[in-house]
């Protein structure tokens, strides 16, 4: 009997919403969290026992589709059965046509591959050493049934211990209200929703000036350290907890010259006051390295979730400095949030490669017995690389952590059979890679080419070393939010629009924040300029119906340097629009700076 038909008995009831929380908590931190891809909701489908084909899954995610909400997520389960064993048996038996109890790998092969959703090889070559018990070459289809079906069993299982074993997640608030079915009228989104419209402001320029003033709070609440962790909870201040979560990433440069990170969400059940911070963190594990990085400026744009990008609302930025850290202090709304990283480019550029093309540290050598091993100094910058893909710092590579690295170097996911074989070949624990796994993987690639570094030098490079082993084209930084008397969390999103959003914050918090002043002769441009403690930013606003060319002068600036690394250039702004026009930094903060740019308007050609 399929839940559907059972939806009145409450024992029932309950039991299958436990289920519907298990799983999603399993993936998500929060059943707050929306689900932001198919991607996620066939995860989240197969953790709850689903097996959705890509028709399925077409039909709940169409083109229109742009999040959904766990209250979405419980009618899709209502809908969709489970896998059933015998289920599974009765397809297999027709096809198994002498009744052997196995069918020829060829022939499972050419069904898996051509008909319903295809799979890849490495999926069918998973499937199969699943299945052949006997190692002689057949689909024993009984014996793959009975560990799919207990491979789903055992998630389930261990989700829902998981879930039992949290106090925390079993006391959330899933969905609209406490221990008990969502009613559907009421999810748990649209509940958030008044609460989140709030945080809107009433004088923008007032809210964000007020914002970045000090906090009251006592210094040794506002210089707590923390450690790397994902919920720690921190000394009581004010009869009230503090609560924290934190957050890796790194700054990579693109071939372009552009810098792109991963971006986040933050969750916030209630108001609260919160610290927001965001740093350049070192590797330890060649201390003879310099961390030339840690002199790399950060910052981080918190908006706001709306229906669409449009509809997000810039919130705050940090905006005071300590040490490497980059601060904001102030109180945010219960919600879903964005936390965009961002740098200037100023201190992080480009090298040239003419001064290393004559000196490359080998990656691999040949043993005396003619074996394929990593060397030392390769080692070292792989574990390096593991810390900074290890998101939450917990020594383990998540499937979706390790995807982040695949996506940068190949444009491609791991595929769950791809991992399924690295679960059987290399050092796991808790379905995770770990540090020695994670180098096993990577040496059975230099093995298999025989020694070839060639694909191990993409994934080096594209991390941003060069070919003496140094970090130069990347900085890895941490995230760290603060809250008082409730729990953060902050998760890595894949956003498509994830530079169109940073750009709308980076432009809203200049014209919000900074001064603007028209330019010489010309009222519809506008030079808008955000003087901040250690950072000047500047934007042009073309309100004419043609567009200009602007000529930008820094001769005048003094121990400065310029994310466009010229101290003359012009810029050419297209009607109606708005463009940052540069970001300039002191080249040494111990010592006076002054900025005094000149722009000027080209005559037309």
């Amino acid at each position: 009997m399929s839940y559907l038909e059972s939806s009145q008995a409450p024992v029932e009831e309950e039991a299958f919403y436990l289920q519907c929380r298990a799983a999603y908590v399993s993936v998500f931190r929060s059943s707050l969290t929306n689900i932001s891809s198919k991607q996620e909701l066939c995860r989240v489908l197969q953790l709850a026992g689903r097996n959705p084909s890509q028709a399925t899954l077409d039909k709940y995610w169409t083109p229109e589709t742009t999040d959904m909400n766990f209250d979405d997520y419980c009618e899709i389960l209502k809908c969709e059965r489970k896998a059933e064993k015998n289920e599974l048996m009765r397809v297999f038996k027709k096809l198994d046509t002498n009744g052997d109890g196995y069918i020829s790998h060829s022939k499972v092969e050419k069904l898996l591959t051509t008909g319903g959703d295809p799979m890849t090889p490495e999926e069918v070559k998973a499937i199969f050493s699943l299945s052949d018990i006997n190692k002689d070459g057949k689909f024993h289809y009984k014996e793959f049934c009975r560990q799919l079906v207990s491979t789903v069993e055992m998630c389930q299982m261990a989700s829902l211990e998981k879930l039992q074993a949290d106090a925390k997640l079993k006391r959330q608030n899933f969905g609209s209200h406490l221990g008990s079915p969502p009613p559907p009228s009421m999810s748990a989104e649209s509940a958030a929703a008044p609460q989140a419209a709030e945080a809107t402001w009433s004088d923008p320029d007032t809210t964000l000036r007020k914002d970045s003033q000090q906090s009251s709070r006592p210094s040794s609440a506002r210089s707590r350290r923390s450690s790397v962790s994902n919920s720690v909870s921190a000394t009581s201040v004010n009869s009230k907890q503090w609560h924290h979560s934190c957050m890796k990433g790194c700054f990579l440069l693109e071939a372009d010259g552009t810098i792109s990170s991963l971006q986040y969400q933050l969750h916030l059940p209630q108001t609260a006051n919160v610290n927001l911070s965001i740093q350049p963190i070192g590797l330890n594990h060649r201390p003879d390295k310099p961390s030339s990085w840690m002199n790399v400026d950060t910052a981080l744009f918190v908006m706001s979730v709306g229906n669409t990008e449009e509809n997000s609302t810039l919130m705050c930025f940090t905006n005071t400095k300590d040490k490497e850290k980059y601060i904001w202090r102030g109180e945010l709304k219960a919600g879903m949030y964005y936390l965009l990283p961002f740098s200037t480019g100023c201190k992080l550029k480009k090298r040239s490669k003419k001064k290393v093309l004559n000196k490359t540290i080998e990656l691999v050598y040949k043993t005396d017995t003619g074996e394929v091993d990593l060397t030392k100094e390769f080692r070292d910058v792989l574990s390096e690389i593991f810390d900074m893909i290890d998101l939450d710092g917990n020594g383990l590579l998540s499937l979706e952590e390790y995807n982040f690295l695949e996506l940068m170097i190949s444009g491609e996911e791991c595929k769950m059979g791809t991992w399924a074989i690295c679960k059987e070949n290399f050092d796991m624990r808790k379905n995770q890679l770990t540090r020695q796994g994670f180098m096993e993987l990577n040496l059975m690639e230099a093995t298999e080419k025989d020694g070839d570094s060639d694909d191990l030098w993409t994934l080096v490079e594209t991390m941003g070393y060069n070919r003496m082993l140094d970090l130069v084209e990347a900085c890895p930084f941490q995230i760290e939010v603060q809250c008082e008397g409730t729990q953060p969390s902050v998760q890595p999103l894949k956003l498509d629009s994830g530079p169109k959003l940073l750009n709308q914050a980076l432009q809203r918090s200049i014209t919000l924040v900074g001064a603007a002043k028209p330019l010489k002769g010309q009222d519809n441009v506008l030079i808008y300029t955000y003087n901040g403690e250690h950072r000047v930013s500047s934007l042009i606003a073309n309100k004419s119906n043609q567009k200009v060319t602007i000529h930008v002068s820094n001769k005048q600036n003094s121990n400065c340097c310029s994310s466009r690394g010229l101290s003359v250039f012009a810029i050419e702004v297209p009607a109606r629009t708005k463009m940052v026009c540069q970001h300039v930094l002191p080249i040494s903060e111990k010592q006076d700076w002054t900025y005094n740019c000149v722009e000027t308007l080209l005559p037309p050609r």
